[in-house]
């Protein structure tokens, strides 16, 4: 039997999404306590609270989908992702494989800043929202080993991480929107730009704020615009002033929830991103997946290229951009890839030493 302490209980912004898909089972939530979780900086927590999502049986070949900054397992459950890849035929069929999909540490119902302890949770890194999962998988749902290890934008970033902290979980890590170099240049600088503004806003009063600082919903729109939506994309949307005005007329009048710690935190946790020293401990098989409009991983750097180089058995599909793809968030559209991830699972060895202690 699985070793389980669970109670059962957008990032892309140019397009509308509704909640599910009706075509594969229906998602079910739990909740698990990772005990005496010790982070990179040396703090403890005696309980972190950890949520996730799976989607099909837990006898299923286990598929770990892991989300983006500010998201949830509930931004990765949408007709362009979920609604491609779970159903009946589709490359990760939920009637033969155990979908989980975990809510990092600071985001959806997982442990996080706003719970109560505001700036004195401890400042976790994506190091440690990976060793979190590892434990939600291993500890809290049983699961010895995955077939494959898929994530998008941060989620790509977590991929990564996994495959040279954990060289031996996955026969497959697929990450996207994401590269495999240290944090630097424009994608940190904006980062850096949107943290400063938030956290120089007088109203944010150093984390003890009554209501939520003004700027932090300007501040998001600026990094939005900045650094997702596709240079064409956003040309034929927006060809006039009128209308590029209209558009950022909305966004700034849309409802942002969000709260200002978990915010700050959820981008900040990016700082020390670097796997690159470690790209020859891989194992897996790896399919990287990017966008060539992604402003955020432009492709011209030439990072990607000389970064895969170090990995035994990787290979690259950049989606050609053209009016259709919304730059850094064109991963979350699985339309896009779903023909070559399709490909590139049935071109894996046999399953046999995947699964869960639970299907055994």
């Amino acid at each position: 039997m699985r070793s389980v302490r669970a109670v059962l209980s957008i990032t892309w912004t140019l397009m509308s999404f509704t909640a599910l898909a009706a075509d594969y089972p229906t998602p079910k939530q739990g909740e698990w306590i990772a005990r005496d979780f010790k982070f990179g900086n040396g703090q403890t927590m005696p309980e972190l609270k950890l949520a996730y999502t799976t989607v099909g049986d837990p006898s299923g070949i286990p598929i770990v989908v892991l989300h983006g900054t500010t998201g949830s397992a509930a931004s990765m459950l949408t007709p362009a992702f979920a609604g491609e890849l779970f159903g009946a035929g589709q490359p990760l069929d939920a009637a033969k494989h155990y979908i989980i999909i975990p809510d990092s540490i600071g985001h959806g119902r997982s442990s996080k800043p706003s719970n109560g302890m505001k700036t004195a949770f401890p400042r976790y890194s994506y190091d440690d929202m990976v060793a979190a999962q590892h434990r939600l998988l291993t500890e809290g749902l049983g699961v010895r080993r995955a077939r494959l290890i898929i994530g998008n934008s941060m989620g790509g970033m977590h991929a990564w991480i996994w495959g040279v902290k954990y060289p031996a979980y996955a026969d497959a890590l697929v990450p996207m929107a994401s590269q495999p170099s240290e944090m630097s240049a424009r994608n940190w600088m904006l980062r850096r730009l949107l943290l400063e503004t938030i956290r120089n806003d007088p109203s944010y009063a150093n984390g003890n704020y009554t209501a939520q600082p003004a700027s932090m919903k300007i501040a998001n729109t600026f990094f939005g615009v900045a650094t997702a939506g596709g240079t064409l994309a956003y040309q034929a949307l927006a060809p006039t002033r009128e209308k590029a005005d209209k558009m950022i007329d909305e966004r700034l009048n849309a409802a942002f929830p969000a709260d200002a710690n978990d915010y700050l935190y959820q981008w900040e946790s990016s700082r020390d991103y670097n796997p690159s020293p470690d790209l020859g401990k891989i194992d897996a098989a790896v399919l990287a997946i990017n966008a060539a409009d992604d402003e955020r991983n432009p492709p011209e750097t030439g990072l990607m290229e000389r970064e895969l180089k170090r990995v035994k058995n990787a290979k690259l599909y950049l989606i050609p951009a053209s009016n259709d793809t919304r730059g850094h968030l064109t991963t979350g559209a699985a339309k896009f890839y779903k023909q070559q991830l399709g490909e590139f699972m049935q071109g894996l060895p046999p399953a046999a030493t995947v699964g869960s202690s639970a299907s055994k």
